[in-house]
């Protein structure tokens, strides 16, 4: 079938970029609860159809948007580096996406369930990586390896958690650049530390 002229050809995945990208933002802005369909829609030029066609809707969108952070999350969160190292790697990936940070404060703050389950069997695997590494010598043996990754968590989610307390003593934006590797090599040195 042939387009007539200046009919637009169709891209799915283009399409599903820009719904994926436009539900990005208006998550990390709302939350689950308070994020509208029609308003990602809106946001990335498409029918809000489209959405449930591609991701069966609100809930499938976001579980999708969970699991882009963990494709990209498998690229720089090295495992076999030092704890210092990937926690850096977490401060570094949480200011270049805040809004992903963003969406784990909503899913924190709403305690709503979404994604629940697969949280906790990551958090979990977490956990027992973090016993191994304490075996291993790389914090003491006195520290529970739970309380030592929800540590880690808050760390390294600092800049997006807390913007305001980063501007008050750092004297710096907490979304720069330059922020970011400060802060990323003073998590290395600190978590680096406990080995120590």
């Amino acid at each position: 079938m042939r387009r007539a002229p200046g009919e637009k050809q169709r891209d799915p995945e283009r399409t599903k970029a820009r719904i994926v990208q436009a539900a990005i933002e208006e998550f990390a802005a709302k939350g689950f609860a308070g994020a509208r369909v029609g308003e990602i829609a809106a946001k990335a030029g498409v029918n809000k159809q489209l959405i449930s066609y591609y991701f069966g809707g609100k809930e499938g969108l976001y579980r999708e948007l969970n699991s882009r952070w963990q494709s990209e999350e498998s690229a720089f969160a090295d495992r076999s580096a030092p704890l210092g190292e990937l926690a850096a790697g977490y401060v570094r990936a949480n200011a270049a996406n805040r809004d992903f940070g963003k969406l784990m404060l909503w899913q924190g703050l709403s305690d709503d369930g979404i994604g629940g389950a697969e949280l906790s069997a990551e958090l979990r695997r977490d956990v027992e990586e973090l016993r191994k590494r304490q075996a291993d010598g790389e914090f003491p043996a006195d520290l529970d390896p739970a309380a030592v990754l929800v540590a880690l968590w808050s760390m390294t989610a600092a800049s997006t958690t807390f913007p305001q307390v980063v501007r008050a003593v750092f004297e710096q934006d907490p979304a720069s650049p330059e922020f970011a590797e400060h802060y990323a090599e003073q998590i290395r040195r600190l978590v680096g530390h406990l080995s120590a």
